[in-house]
């Protein structure tokens, strides 16, 4: 599981056989097994491996039946069998009624399925059980944008904004008008947001100048000047990176993405190493990138985008 916590997937799977030999316990076997395939990207073998993992079950069910189901519905939802992804998050509903997460997630598998009324009551609820939580709400608004209902996710927006401002700090509402377009009233909120020190405050902020086309601002005075005062975070790291690549400054983005990736346990590892190829795309250097590229895919071989990339690089 350490290996696991370190995404060293592979390693993992060596050592679950080695516990097998040794008569550990078959259940968190299981389990260990069906996450580290998740992390490979062996979606089949993480489900195979997760249903045994609750087919070891006494029948008593316990916190990690319900971990494990959420492992499960991940999985079917990355093999895009999603009526199969909702029916767990049925199960988990029908014994915990109050499990937010399982109504956004269940959303998710029926917005898949084209059911989007459907997906909104799941959304509802969600919000509805933790009002408070507006990084839920982002969420939301996120996940229906992508799916073609962005006017929809800007109604949830709006929404929290007319009704529950007043509960929001500044952080929240700066957040909420970065992702309607009110990039100028999201710099002022989150300006004020940033004296807390927070890694994410400055991250919208620096989006906020970027969004106007102020990508200098976002550089010098957001991105390094949260580096400067504080230790090194991936997400900072990879912002600056993006910023620098739309400036030309491929380079700079590519130290700025390396710099990410030396962080341990950064939780971004795999969008860090397809945006270093990129960099070194641009810098020109396509041996090195197709290197990098043809490790990436053996990792993540689902990658549709890093597909067609490799297409790309092959004719340079």
């Amino acid at each position: 599981m350490q290996y696991i916590a370190s995404m060293n997937y592979s390693a993992a799977l060596d050592s679950f056989t080695a516990a097998e030999a040794n008569g550990e316990d078959s259940r968190l076997i299981a389990r260990g097994r069906g996450i580290a395939c998740i992390g490979l990207t062996d979606y089949e073998a993480a489900v195979e491996n997760l249903l045994l993992c609750l087919s070891l079950s006494d029948g008593v069910v316990t916190d990690m039946d319900y971990d494990v189901n959420y492992y499960l519905a991940a999985a079917y939802q990355k093999l895009g069998r999603y009526q199969e992804a909702e029916t767990v998050y049925n199960a988990i509903l029908a014994l915990r009624p109050g499990e937010a997460d399982a109504y956004y997630l269940r959303g998710n598998a029926r917005l898949s399925q084209g059911q989007f009324e459907a997906a909104k009551e799941d959304f509802d609820a969600a919000i509805r059980l933790n009002p408070s939580d507006f990084a839920r709400l982002i969420q939301v608004y996120e996940v229906l944008a992508a799916n073609g209902y962005k006017e929809p996710g800007r109604e949830y927006l709006e929404t929290a904004l007319a009704e529950r401002s007043a509960k929001m700090g500044a952080f929240d509402k700066g957040c909420i008008n970065y992702f309607l377009g009110n990039y100028e009233q999201a710099q002022v909120l989150l300006e004020d947001a940033k004296s807390s020190g927070t890694a994410d405050a400055y991250l919208y902020l620096g989006m906020s100048y970027e969004a106007t086309g102020d990508y200098n601002y976002a550089i010098t005075n957001v991105y390094t000047g949260y580096l400067n005062k504080n230790e090194g975070n991936a997400e900072i790291y990879n912002q600056l990176g993006l910023c620098y690549m739309k400036q030309g400054d491929y380079a700079l983005a590519l130290e700025a993405f390396q710099n990410a990736m030396q962080i341990p346990d950064n939780g971004m590892i795999q969008t860090l190493q397809f945006n270093e190829i990129i960099a070194y795309e641009h810098l020109g250097e396509y041996t090195q990138a197709e290197v990098l590229l043809n490790n990436y895919l053996k990792t993540y071989p689902d990658d549709e985008v890093a597909q067609r990339e490799y297409i790309f690089l092959s004719t340079r």
